[in-house]
């Protein structure tokens, strides 16, 4: 692997085909998958798909400015009337900023704290990927994360996720076959059953 967890390479490596890949996935979301449950245990599709928007409005964000806002205004009308296409439009956005010149912050400021940008984008991949995967299972399509990209986010997870006190952000890691695959690996990794 030649990425690092800081600057501009980091983002474009990992953020463009995480972003096309759940791009991908939420292609398939119709109204009548709102209601399917999804990997994440008590949501329904409708609430990932607003929770994801959101995060993408923060990484945006913090790519735009260099900064994230902790206490955002008011939910977007969009997003609560059509989470599909605002979940869309945002990774749209989001794609536009990653190519954007003249944003590449060093590091972003998250209320008092500092957070590498690298750092921040690799740990946006890996939320933006994960909500394409499970995105693609509540509409019934299984789709796996493309194999380089999920075996590049699963190199660098160990140094994003805790290996204890994980509880209630993600769930334990789930057992795998060893033959299972990189996207198959990650998913249990973040305490997702991939079958």
């Amino acid at each position: 692997m030649t990425m690092g967890m800081n600057g501009t390479t980091g983002r474009i490596r990992l953020l463009e085909p995480a972003i096309g890949y759940a791009l991908t996935a939420a292609a398939a979301v119709t109204p009548e998958f709102l209601s399917c449950a999804t990997p994440c245990r008590g949501w329904d599709l409708r609430m990932l798909l607003r929770h994801a928007s959101e995060s993408l409005a923060a990484i945006c964000e913090g790519i735009d400015a260099g900064c994230i806002d902790l206490h955002p205004d008011s939910e977007d009308p969009d997003v609560a009337s059509d989470p599909a296409r605002a979940f869309r439009d945002r990774a749209g956005r989001l794609l536009g900023a990653c190519a954007s010149p003249g944003r590449d912050h060093e590091v972003v400021h998250i209320a008092d704290r500092l957070l590498p940008a690298g750092a921040m984008a690799s740990a946006g991949a890996l939320e933006i990927a994960m909500h394409g995967w499970d995105i693609s299972r509540a509409c019934g399509r299984c789709q796996p994360i493309p194999r380089t990209l999920a075996a590049d986010l699963l190199a660098i997870a160990p140094l994003l996720i805790p290996g204890t006190d994980r509880h209630p952000l993600f769930a334990a890691p789930v057992s795998v076959p060893p033959e299972a695959g990189p996207s198959d690996r990650l998913a249990a990794f973040l305490g997702r059953t991939p079958t």
